[in-house]
């Protein structure tokens, strides 16, 4: 044979002569988006299961329901000398029509198939990786079954039946115990009161009955991994199982700021059909993989309580179940929502740090099995964090006065009344009062601002700057500025530092203190009234502190909490709340000076993960 032409088996079991630069091109012109597609890298957020399928000497067909694009085929089957697999072909029909009247041939002449081949066979090699919901052509040249472990990400199941032709899948049956195909498609009229052909690889060579039609439904099991080619006249199916699940994404991730995932489960029988979901841990990861600490803290929403607005919730540890039972297709509750949520709370470990697990959904038929992976990553609290405080309490300054026998006050041989106690215990107020909280947190130390810049850089970058300057001109449209107008302003806008950490069970400690003649925020001072304006009255000299006006020295303590115990405050992510502390020290003429103490809560809310305050 010519180096520059290589032979491929077809249906009729004939050899294909070709000119292999000619279909090199081509092949790189079919397969260019699924290529680039598969080279890209994967996220390090990745929970692993593996897919174990049985190889057939010659040619068998494989659905693959876990994501292996994380490696390439060269090392995931090319460096294993064990392994007995020298080909994989990868089914991928046009978007349009199929066009398929029967079971289609590998070839690099179709613009339906990819391929790969070991060094020697001379293949063209335009499949790199292995992808999820995908139906592949594999050849061993193995004399016995091979049990084909496949380690990857498990990813929701899904598929699109084409009316036009024959359609290369696969059903996201248990692992064990298969149901046979005659039980499988009992509750889906469309397969059941029709004439559907299935048609299944029995191994060897190809050719006119291999793949062979299907005809006893009965004791032919729809096998987990296994593809069939499969029509359906000019009917669409849409079965694939009792119930279907749709997510908001491949996988239930939470990553490092959300706290909530909700999915939707759908009954497409006519009978009640029971759903079940188990949390089970992840394999471990593949070499190269970021590696599992633990499976998340899972918990699901329940139902609300209308006094107080909040959701009960249940703790789905690992191994626990829940179930729910959905009406037939059409009646109320035959599509359910169910909201699962992240206990960020029980989340311990450097930010950064990864949980995974696998939330695996069946059916009380053993029909299905889905399997989902769900990932968190623990979150660091460096950003811009704004919020507010609720002044709720007030110290008391209630003095006690003695009194004589007849009631009246004792006076001193001064001329005083004789003080025998005061009370400062905090005190509720009427009605809250809010302060603006603008905090920044570089990851290690924490600062209070009183106003803050945030929109993109001059170089299209996302910054959070202490002045206007950093931002550039041509997107202050799109930019914002936040103030707290109960913090002194100044035109640098330095931060004030705050003692501690920027965790739960800590606190953050601030000191801001107000000269007694700052006319732009002393609250004592009136520019413009002479009574008040800190001069003489000539207005020509500034007057000693405590004169006509107070120095201020405010210590403002944040103390982090923990939430409370419900559904939404459990799985606040990016929110943070607590205990908020205030001392007021009023200074005076000669180094007098009066503490007032405030006291109430507050919570702030990340709005940005910039970890770098941006000075002037």
């Amino acid at each position: 044979m010519n180096t520059n032409d290589f032979q491929l088996p077809l249906f009729e079991g004939r050899w294909l002569r070709a000119e292999a630069p000619a279909l090199r091109a081509r092949a790189k012109r079919v397969c260019r988006l699924v290529v680039l597609a598969l080279l890209l890298p994967l996220a390090s957020h990745a929970q692993w299961q593996t897919q174990t399928n049985v190889v057939k000497p010659g040619w068998s067909a494989v659905y693959l329901h876990v994501d292996a694009s994380y490696t390439n085929l060269d090392y995931l089957v090319g460096s294993d000398p064990s392994n007995p697999i020298s080909q994989v072909w990868l089914w991928q029909p046009p978007s349009s029509v199929q066009f398929v009247t029967t079971p289609d041939t590998p070839s690099v002449a179709s613009s339906q198939w990819s391929c790969w081949g070991r060094t020697g066979i001379g293949l063209p090699n335009t499949l790199a990786n292995l992808v999820p919901n995908a139906a592949f052509l594999v050849y061993s040249v193995a004399n016995t079954n091979y049990a084909w472990r496949v380690r990857g990400r498990p990813t929701a199941f899904s598929f699109t039946w084409s009316s036009a032709g024959l359609n290369f899948l696969g059903f996201p049956t248990p692992m064990a115990n298969p149901p046979a195909f005659d039980s499988f498609v009992s509750l889906a009229p469309v397969l059941k009161d029709s004439n559907a052909d299935i048609y299944q690889y029995n191994g060897g060579n190809l050719s006119s009955t291999n793949p062979s039609k299907i005809f006893n439904l009965h004791g032919t099991p729809v096998t987990r991994g296994q593809a069939f080619w499969m029509r359906n006249g000019t009917q669409v199916n849409t079965y694939f199982g009792p119930f279907t699940l749709d997510l908001q994404g491949p996988r239930v991730d939470f990553r490092d700021s959300s706290g909530q995932y909700s999915v939707r489960l759908r009954n497409v029988t006519a009978t009640n059909v029971t759903v079940t979901v188990r949390l089970l841990a992840s394999e471990t990861p593949p070499g190269g993989q970021t590696n599992i600490v633990g499976v998340p803290p899972l918990l699901l929403r329940g139902t609300q309580n209308m006094t107080n607005l909040t959701y009960s919730y249940t703790s789905l540890g690992i191994g626990a179940t829940q179930s729910w039972v959905l009406p037939p297709a059409g009646q109320s509750g035959s599509d359910l929502q169910v909201v699962f949520g992240l206990n960020r709370y029980n989340l311990p470990g450097a930010p950064g740090t990864l949980y995974a697990g696998i939330l695996q959904f069946t059916d009380g038929f053993g029909y299905s099995e889905l399997n989902v992976g769900a990932s968190a990553v623990v979150a660091s609290s460096a950003g811009l964090w704004v919020g507010k405080a609720s002044v709720s309490q007030v110290a008391n300054y209630m003095k006690t006065f003695q009194l004589d026998t007849n009631g009246a006050p004792v006076m001193s041989p001064n001329g005083n009344y004789i003080v025998t106690s005061i009370n400062t215990n905090l005190g509720a107020v009427a009605s809250a009062y809010p302060l603006l909280l603008i905090v920044h947190n570089d990851g290690t130390n924490a600062n209070l601002l009183q106003r803050v810049y945030y929109g993109q850089d001059p170089y299209s970058n996302a910054v959070v700057a202490v002045n206007e300057s950093a931002l550039a001109p041509a997107q202050l449209g799109t930019a914002r500025r936040i103030s707290a107008a109960h913090l002194p302003y100044s035109v640098p806008n330095k931060p004030w530092p705050m003692a501690g950490q920027f965790a739960q069970g800590t606190n953050l400690t601030a000191t801001v203190a107000l000269a007694y003649n700052d006319q732009a925020s002393n609250p004592f001072l009136h520019t413009y009234h002479p009574d008040h304006d800190n001069l003489d009255g000539t207005f020509s000299m500034e007057l000693a502190q405590g004169m006509e006006s107070y120095g201020l020295q405010r210590q403002i303590t944040l103390s982090f909490t923990a939430p409370g115990n419900d559904f939404n405050s459990l799985t606040g992510g990016g929110t943070t709340w607590g205990y908020y502390q205030e001392s007021i020290a009023v200074q005076g003429f000669g180094g007098a000076q009066r503490n007032f103490n405030v006291a109430g809560t507050f919570s702030l809310n990340r709005i940005s993960s910039t970890a770098r305050l941006t000075g002037p």
